[in-house]
């Protein structure tokens, strides 16, 4: 193709998509009118009651008087509060992402011999066929890892002598196969990925069936394959509050919704990352953390009190970073008064930046958290109040790691995975009618016009 040819396509693109985004665009007045909840949500920022779930909740409101307050955030698997199942798994100090997936797929918290059966199960789940990573994962590998483990998951379909089998213990068994593989998938997509698009050395490390999920993504991913006890503990916390978070958010009411026209589940775990994928949901960590860099950039003392302030301000004029009017990492649609993922896991972040000595950007991070809600309620008029979210130390947390960013939102999926495999098999549990929600037209009904009479 010649440049002219590219640049008379590209023109006549550009005219098309502006011809299809005109014929597109609906008054937004009519959703007011017939009572469209946009998003599926109300005007409070409610979400739309469409299904019952026992695998999570999700509290950020309390009764008084009989009406209903915000209050501070909790979150709950199958009726525990995740505070109390981070705090036991921290006092015994082994390693909790198991156990709490064999609570969200099980409905009860295990013995210590069903967890030991259980994690050894998943140890000998985490091998991928022959030849996979040389024929599948290094072929082509792409730049986005999102997009790479869902051609993976899709790829194992055809590995699948059962593949198509909805029945519950197939399922089951696909389901534990995927959250054992996702680590796997995701790095090795990486490790291609900097080989052939930058050079980079390329070493496969085997996982080791003795070590735990979080220790495994530590062992595979670097050269050494070395880490500490707090890095693994860390990430190990941050896979347990990522993990599941109520039927409601966008990828896991995606689980539901593809689970009901009864399709097999790599097909759905493949959705569901393409949800996962999106900016609006599983990306915004690494919005942070660039937002931080670019606040670092322009700021000669972090502990200026005065020029943070002035930083956040000029975020939320747009004139500052990416111009978004937004302060990443602050506010949650649900939440209001705190994220308690966000308040647990901020000690461990703290505990992680003293080993590596990153204890002036903590105080960084630290003082961000609290000046912000204060210039953003003085900006603007806040319903329910803000807070920072898990994200806005998740993408520091990270970065501590060396993990690359690249990797970020594939972390993100690799504890998700457990949380859909609970929805999904909860959906199919309940055979359950195929979603079909409704849309209305808006479109007056025309005569049809012949060809040349246009």
């Amino acid at each position: 193709m010649t440049t002219n040819q590219y640049c008379e396509i590209t023109h006549e693109l550009e005219c098309l998509a502006a011809k299809s985004a005109q014929c597109a665009q609906i008054d937004p007045d009519l959703y007011t009118k017939y009572d469209v909840k946009r998003g599926l949500r109300d005007l409070s920022g409610k979400g739309v009651l469409v299904g019952l779930t026992e695998i999570s909740e999700v509290c950020s409101t309390k009764e008084v008087n009989g009406e209903r307050v915000p209050a501070d955030g909790e979150l709950f698997y199958r009726g525990y509060n995740v505070r109390d199942l981070i705090a036991g798994i921290d006092e015994t100090s082994h390693f909790g992402f198991e156990e709490c997936t064999y609570l969200l797929l099980f409905g009860e918290l295990p013995t210590r011999q069903q967890l030991a059966d259980f994690t050894k199960m998943l140890g000998e789940y985490r091998t991928l066929p022959t030849s996979f990573v040389r024929d599948i994962i290094m072929k082509a590998p792409s730049k986005d890892m999102m997009n790479t483990l869902a051609r993976s998951v899709l790829t194992l379909y055809s590995y699948d002598d059962m593949a198509d089998d909805v029945s519950l213990p197939n399922v089951l068994r696909q389901c534990l196969q995927l959250i054992s593989l996702f680590p796997l998938l995701s790095v090795y997509g990486y490790q291609a990925y900097k080989h052939y698009h930058d050079g980079a050395s390329l070493f496969i490390h085997s996982p080791k069936p003795e070590y735990s999920t979080a220790e495994n993504i530590l062992h595979i991913l670097r050269p050494d394959s070395k880490f500490t006890p707090l890095e693994a503990k860390l990430l190990d916390i941050a896979l347990i509050l990522h993990m599941e978070h109520g039927g409601g958010n966008n990828s896991s009411f995606t689980t539901h919704l593809v689970s009901s026209s009864g399709t097999d589940t790599y097909s759905t775990i493949a959705a569901s990352l393409g949800s996962l994928k999106g900016p609006k949901h599983g990306g915004a960590n690494i919005k942070v953390v660039k937002m931080f860099d670019d606040m670092k950039a322009h700021l000669t003392d972090w502990s200026d009190e005065e020029a943070i302030a002035r930083y956040l301000t000029a975020l939320l004029h747009k004139e500052a970073f990416d111009r978004a009017g937004l302060i990443y990492g602050m506010g949650h649609a649900v939440y209001s008064l705190s994220d308690p993922r966000a308040k647990i896991f901020r000690s461990f972040v703290e505990r992680l930046s003293a080993e590596k000595g990153c204890e002036k950007e903590f105080a960084l991070y630290s003082t961000v958290e609290r000046l912000a809600p204060e210039i953003i309620a003085k900006e603007r008029k806040i319903y329910k109040g803000v807070s920072p979210n898990v994200d806005f130390f998740s993408g520091f947390a990270y970065s501590m790691l060396d993990l690359p960013a690249e990797l970020y939102t594939p972390i993100f999926a690799i504890a998700r995975i457990s949380g859909w495999s609970a929805h999904r098999l909860e959906e199919i549990t309940g055979n359950g009618k195929i979603m079909r929600p409704a849309y209305m037209n808006v479109k007056e009904r025309r005569s049809y016009i012949p060809v040349d009479e246009r």
